[in-house]
Order: structure tokens, then C-alpha cells, then sequence
């Protein structure tokens, strides 16, 4: 596979166990029907209007298996694709074509799916200052690609893992025992490159990062009062944390935060659940060798 950025040893590994499921024992049903040497070409097809992400991985997949593929796109990753567009075409072996396009539409569906949605949340903020960004509720194994597929569909990325930011959750809290006391411990062990977040659930939690003068705030499930009530609070806070909500954020509701002053949501289900796009390899033979038939 040529170096990608995208294409890590990660995803690598990630892409060789798709194969590894779907062509572990062969593909029976090609060596029964596609005759010997048989070269086809293959069209990717969008069946609904969507975001495209993931070509690359796709290329990825039909190159493991045969690196003489062809591939020519003509809709590139972040582009909309329109139902019934034509987004690539890969040519070569017809029985290499038929042994990838299963892998190679679960991961461009997938992918696609997330940035799709996230298309449809960013464009819901357009306009505003408010960013969209994902969470780490992601797949196993998937994460970079998903986030990935999230900032070609507009929005931005969260935290990456565990070590990318200091986020003080509910749990974190029960286990130190007040926002404060969490605080208070994290702030001699944070180094100076990372701010301290602080996810409250209640007003009173709010109060209690504010007077610690932490660097975000994250409000949990507040309802729409809770939620203005808050934000009139964090205004007249000095210095002023940036302000993040999540919990259950709709698409519906996005104009509201943004017209609240909010900074950042965060959505979880751009990546646990976008639904997977529809898209079709639709192949046609492009000639088989001396006696031999498809």
C-alpha cells in the first residue's frame, strides 16, 4: 500500500482482517462461475444523495488483492455525491473485483454514513460559531477512520483517546467526591499544554467549575431552562471557560445552542449511529480469454 496518512499500520491491520473474514477460505461462488483470466470493470454507484468518505481505504482493499487494479475517480472524499452518480471506477480482474466489493462497500458505506450525518450537522451550525465535534464513542478498530469521515462531512474532531485531554466526567467527580476535590487534584498534575474540561449535570456542579475557574465546561443533558440559565451564568463568569454541551443533541436543537452562545456540541452518534449509506458496485465483463465464458 503506497504511505498514506490515513492509511496507518492501524488501519492496515484493520483493512487485512476485513479480508481475512470475508476471503479467508476463497471465494467459492467466483471459481465456480468467473471464468479464468475474465477482466471486468466495476462502477460505484450512490443510490442516495450522501457525503463521500473512504475511497482511499477502498483502493486499499482492491490493491491488497491485486495491485494492477485501475481506479479512476471522479468524486472525491468531502464531495456530495447526487443518487445515481457515478463516484469511481475500478478495472481488472473480474474475480478480484468480486473478491473486494464487499469489504470495499463496508468500509466506503460506513464511512460515508458518518460523514454524511456530519454533513448535516455542520450545515445545521453554518453560519454560527458553534463547532460540531464527534466523541470517542466510536467502533473498535475504527476510530481514526471515523474521525476521519467526521471532518470531511464539515464537523471537527473531539479527543482522540484518553491521552489527548484532561476531561473530568460524572465518575471521575463520584470518585473524588465534589467537582471541586477533582479539581483541586487534577490541577498540580495537568501539564501546562492540556486544559482541564469539567462535564456538570446539575447548576449547582456548574458553580462549583466556575469557582475553580476551569478552562471548558461540558453540560450533560441539560434541558432547554437549565440550559439559558446556565449560559447566563458563564457570561458573566471572568476569565469565561469555553462552553460544550452534549447528551442526546439532536440536529432539531442546533440552532437553539448556537443562538445560546454555546462553542462547541459534541454528538456522539456522528459515529456510533450514523447509518451506512447506499452504495452499489455495479460490474459489466469487459472481455474473457479463448474458451473460456463468464
Amino acid at each position: 500500500m503506497p504511505e498514506s496518512l490515513l492509511l496507518t499500520p492501524a488501519v492496515t491491520r484493520l483493512i487485512e482482517l476485513a479480508i481475512e473474514e470475508d476471503l479467508g477460505r476463497g471465494d467459492a461462488t467466483s471459481q465456480a462461475v468467473v471464468g479464468q483470466g475474465a477482466s471486468a470493470t466495476a462502477h460505484l454507484v450512490a443510490r442516495q444523495r450522501l457525503t463521500v468518505a473512504g475511497l482511499e481505504v477502498a483502493a486499499a482493499v482492491f490493491h491488497r488483492l491485486d495491485p494492477s487494479i485501475a481506479i479512476d475517480i471522479r468524486i472525491s472524499d468531502g464531495a456530495e455525491a447526487a443518487a445515481g452518480a457515478h463516484i469511481a471506477t475500478y478495472r481488472g480482474s473480474a474475480a478480484v473485483l468480486l473478491a473486494a466489493e464487499r469489504t470495499a462497500l463496508n468500509f466506503l458505506q460506513r464511512l460515508s454514513g458518518v460523514a454524511t450525518l456530519a454533513r448535516a450537522f455542520s450545515a445545521a451550525a453554518q453560519g454560527t460559531s458553534l463547532r460540531i465535534t464527534d466523541t470517542r464513542k466510536t467502533t473498535p478498530g475504527f476510530r481514526l477512520l471515523e474521525k476521519y469521515a467526521v471532518r470531511i462531512g464539515g464537523a471537527s474532531n473531539h479527543r482522540f483517546d484518553l491521552g489527548s485531554g484532561v476531561l473530568i466526567k460524572d465518575n471521575h467527580v463520584a470518585i473524588a467526591g465534589s467537582v471541586t476535590e477533582a479539581v483541586r487534584r487534577a490541577k498540580p498534575r495537568v501539564p501546562h499544554s492540556l486544559n482541564i474540561e469539567v462535564e456538570v449535570d446539575s447548576l449547582a456542579q456548574l458553580e462549583e467549575a466556575l469557582a475553580a475557574g476551569v478552562a471548558i465546561v461540558l453540560l450533560d443533558n441539560f434541558g432547554s431552562a437549565d440550559l439559558a440559565t446556565a449560559m447566563a451564568r458563564i457570561r458573566a463568569a471572568n476569565p469565561r471557560p469555553l462552553v460544550e454541551v452534549s447528551g442526546g443533541v439532536t440536529l432539531a436543537r442546533i440552532p437553539e445552542l448556537a443562538r445560546l452562545g454555546v462553542d462547541l456540541v459534541s454528538v456522539g452518534a456522528l459515529t456510533h449511529s450514523a447509518p451506512a449509506v447506499d452504495l452499489s458496485l455495479e460490474m459489466e465483463l469487459m472481455g474473457t480469454p479463448a474458451g473460456h465464458t463468464a
